[in-house]
């Protein structure tokens, strides 16, 4: 078995793969086309995609992953620093590939050793085990969750209904009303418990420019750990064509940019999760840390203003959380998980005090996913 960069020779046997895996009723492929659609290297690039696929000794693609380089700030200093994404082999459907997880794991580390994931939605998953067994550092973080439409989430929400009872005990929430009331209230008081007023206003702009570099500039050293985000950067993360399709929001009070956030309105369709909901989440964000609620705030306003039924966020950074605490939002802790390789994990000593200034949102991950 070998491990080597996805190429256009390899199309066919990623579709074979991908066939193999629908066959059993897996819910997992790999990219057919070796060119990302997202972050395709370019000369000079800082943050970039590239695929790796495992082929065997007949040229049957069985397992590949995906890699996502960026330079990082780390303690006031520059480090490449890698998001993976998989891996996924045929050791998930045929246990004559189950060793192949851990090899690719491997690989990516020999290729890339500061090395992170953030996702795998709980502790029992196997590969959140494997990584355990191997040492990796694991930091749970919340999800920041804001309903503005109580009445739609209850009955459309498809990751509560899982089940008779509960949908009909969801459904009496919603027509009785005291579910939209007691969400209503509780956001309220979340809100009034803060006591902060937030007035920053937020408008769409098309290009990061020289005022982006000078806001990265300003707050970078505010952070403990940061990916990137220079007005480069950002214009090839969030492109004004192609995907993914976010809304750039340029946060400002009075004559001073605050801050910058990406947002996404989507109108669900039969999704797992969020059913026929219409979901807006904000899934980048960057401000000095003390204007966290001011960017949070302007954020909403404008996604309230698209009629969405809820607003999620995946964040990191404690400044953040309690940003989006002091705008009525949730703050659900545990919900996903920052995994690191032991490579990066000594980047990161004492990571006590650095998990205090660690800023992560979607878009450092495999883009915005969802939550």
């Amino acid at each position: 078995m070998k491990v080597v960069p996805h190429a256009e020779e390899h199309r066919a046997a990623v579709e074979a793969f991908n066939g193999r895996m629908r066959a059993t009723g897996s819910r997992w492929g790999f990219y057919v086309d070796p060119v990302p659609e997202w972050l395709p290297k370019t000369p000079g690039g800082k943050v970039w995609r590239e695929y790796y696929v495992a082929v065997d000794d007949e040229q049957a693609v069985r397992g590949a992953f995906a890699l996502k380089p960026q330079e990082w700030w780390i303690r006031g200093a520059p480090h490449m620093v890698t998001d993976w994404q998989g891996p996924v082999s045929e050791g998930s459907i045929d246990a004559r590939f189950a060793p192949l997880a851990i090899r690719l794991i491997r690989d990516m580390v020999r290729r890339w050793p500061a090395l992170y994931s953030w996702g795998h939605g709980g502790g029992d998953r196997p590969m959140v085990q494997i990584l355990r067994k191997m040492s990796w550092l694991i930091h749970d973080t919340p999800f920041c969750l804001r309903v503005l439409r109580p009445y739609r989430f209850l009955r459309r929400n498809a990751y509560l209904r899982t089940s008779g009872a509960r949908r009909l005990a969801l459904d009496a929430l919603a027509l009785s009303g005291a579910g939209p009331l007691g969400l209503h209230v509780l956001q309220a008081a979340l809100r009034l418990r803060a006591g902060r007023r937030f007035s920053a206003r937020a408008a769409p702009f098309e290009q990061f420019g020289a005022w982006a570099d000078r806001l990265w500039e300003e707050c970078r050293g505010e952070y403990a750990a940061i990916a990137l985000r220079d007005a480069a950067s950002m214009n090839a993360i969030a492109p004004q064509k192609g995907w993914p399709r976010v809304t750039r929001l340029r946060v400002e009070k009075g004559a001073a940019t605050l801050g910058w956030a990406l947002v996404m309105d989507t109108r669900m369709q039969g999704d797992a999760r969020f059913g026929d909901l219409h979901v807006g989440s904000i899934v980048d964000c960057l401000a000095h840390p003390r204007d966290a609620g001011e960017v949070v705030a302007a954020a909403t306003a404008y996604l309230a203003g698209r009629d969405v039924d809820m607003i999620g966020s995946n964040q990191a950074h404690p400044a953040w959380a309690r940003g989006f605490a002091e705008n009525g939002y949730l703050v659900l802790q545990n919900r996903r998980m920052f995994v690191a390789s032991p490579g990066l994990q000594r980047l990161l000593e004492p990571f006590g005090e650095t998990a205090r200034g660690l800023h992560l949102t979607n878009m450092d991950g495999h883009g915005p996913h969802g939550f």
